[in-house]
């Protein structure tokens, strides 16, 4: 099997924004974990995102067929069984590496992280099966990344804080956003625009923060970003496939938002290396 056709079934180039969604939800969290259960933390979310992209393209195979034919499967790279058994077998060793952290991170609640953790793979398998022609796909998808922040807080503190429930709202929304415009990447026309509306909620509720300067300045970067890529959703020189990557990468510029409004600009920092190293991957593997 060519490596390259790994990489692609998993879209790794958007692997970073999963790693700054684990940072957000630790800094939010206002923990103070052991660099290892950060790392092994880092590790099951990229088992968690991998394991739902392989489902995704197994799942889409025959629809792909007719409306991606360069996917993988399509191909002829490799079967849809063969995805189908490495996306689950994926799914089993993220659930399990989540039990282990939960076990072993002595907040006194392991049963909490472990719940999340198999509520993050039925949200997964639910999305990659009904995401088709599903009105509420976006909210599921939506559903699958608040469940990163949930599943990494309760991994590092056994709670949810206030501010990473605040951060999760504002993650599904702009999720549910993004993933309506991703519903129309084949070329179907969008019939409404007022879903782009929920890409619109970050920035209501994050403006009370720009008191602080480093807070304004990303969501005044962010902003930016999320207007050019609506353009590319609904202006003339319209690129909804380059629009989505757009939209995919800003999750970690929302990620450092959340984190700057918490006082922790260095960190702030790291999430945006996650937004550029994001861009970077996807001029090398397709983000979608």
């Amino acid at each position: 099997m060519n490596p390259r056709t790994l990489l692609r079934l998993g879209r790794v180039s958007n692997l970073p924004t999963v790693w700054s969604n684990v940072l957000a939800a630790v800094v939010l969290s206002d923990a103070a974990p052991r660099a290892g259960t950060v790392l092994l933390l880092l590790l099951a979310m990229t088992l968690y995102y991998e394991a739902g992209m392989f489902l995704n393209d197994a799942c889409d195979a025959g629809i792909d067929r007719r409306e991606r034919p360069d996917r993988p499967i399509p191909r002829g790279d490799i079967s849809a069984g063969t995805v189908f058994a490495a996306g689950f077998t994926t799914l089993v060793m993220a659930i399990g590496l989540v039990t282990a952290v939960a076990t072993n991170a002595a907040t006194g609640r392991p049963w909490a992280p472990i719940a999340s953790g198999i509520a993050l793979a039925l949200a997964i398998v639910g999305y990659d099966l009904f995401h088709k022609n599903n009105p509420l796909s976006p909210l599921l998808m939506g559903a699958c990344r608040a469940l990163v922040y949930f599943t990494s807080a309760l991994c590092v503190s056994g709670t949810l804080a206030a501010q990473v429930l605040f951060a999760a709202v504002l993650l599904l929304c702009y999720l549910i956003g993004l993933t309506y415009a991703a519903k129309h990447e084949s070329g179907q026309p969008l019939t409404h625009y007022w879903p782009l509306l929920f890409l619109a909620v970050p920035f209501v509720a994050m403006a009370p923060s720009t008191a602080n300067p480093g807070t304004a300045v990303l969501l005044v970067l962010f902003l930016g970003w999320v207007i050019a890529a609506v353009r590319l959703i609904i202006g003339r020189a319209r690129n909804i496939r380059r629009a989505i990557g757009c939209l995919i990468a800003g999750i970690s510029l929302l990620d450092a938002v959340l984190i700057a409004a918490s006082g922790q600009i260095a960190w702030a920092g790291a999430a945006v290396a996650a937004f550029a190293a994001t861009l970077w991957l996807q001029r090398r593997v397709p983000g979608t």
